[in-house]
């Protein structure tokens, strides 16, 4: 059966050199994890991914019963970081609550911060929201102890491997995901996983 692969970089980032650098603009703020909002996480999650390459990756990021599952098991890992789990909310001109960007962050079994996922809403990209993400969580591991974190993100993806360079993430690893024409995925780095077992994966929509 034919297989695409994508070419995917694992990056890490000291955390005792890292420093914030930029807060959110003003009309949006941030919302803490709560059990009751994991649907917001996984429908946020969904209007970030749809119509991105990550869903191609990794289809259950373009499906809103696939993202759900996807929230529920990283929520369900043992190493679930509320204090690196947030959702952007804003106020649009009704002065309604609309979501615009959710990001998760689990300690791994090596004690690394691991950034799960990092979504912005279409419609609010280009203001900075992905970076406030990312550092928001940055400093929810650093506030947890750890020393360092990581991420995975798709090559293709340029603008978020230069934003987590500007971050001070730095490449450690090139991995190959593989995606077949019945949405069968694997990661071959010498070894292939199952497609729903990529939950250290990271795809931005910045």
């Amino acid at each position: 059966m034919p297989s695409t692969y994508f070419k995917r970089f694992r990056m890490g980032v000291d955390l005792a050199a890292w420093r914030p650098t930029r807060p959110l603009p003003r009309g949006y703020r941030f919302v803490p994890w709560n059990e009751a909002l994991l649907d917001v996480h996984a429908r946020t999650k969904f209007r970030s991914f749809r119509a991105e390459i990550d869903a191609t990756v990794f289809p259950c990021l373009g499906d809103v019963e696939g993202c759900r599952r996807l929230m529920r098991e990283i929520r369900g890992k043992p190493g679930f970081l509320p204090a690196a789990t947030w959702l952007v909310v804003a106020n649009d001109a009704a002065g309604d609550l609309e979501w615009c960007g959710t990001i998760q962050g689990v300690v791994d079994r090596l004690g690394l911060g691991s950034i799960q996922n990092v979504g912005v809403v279409p419609g609010h990209r280009g203001r900075g929201l992905g970076t406030c993400l990312v550092e928001q969580a940055l400093g929810g591991f650093r506030g947890h102890g750890l020393r360092r974190a990581c991420l995975e993100v798709t090559a293709g993806n340029s603008r978020a491997v230069r934003l987590y360079q500007r971050l001070g993430f730095r490449r450690l690893k090139t991995v190959y995901k593989v995606v077949d024409e019945a949405g069968g995925t694997g990661q071959r780095d010498g070894s292939l996983t199952p497609a729903d077992t990529h939950l250290v994966a990271e795809a931005a929509c910045l």
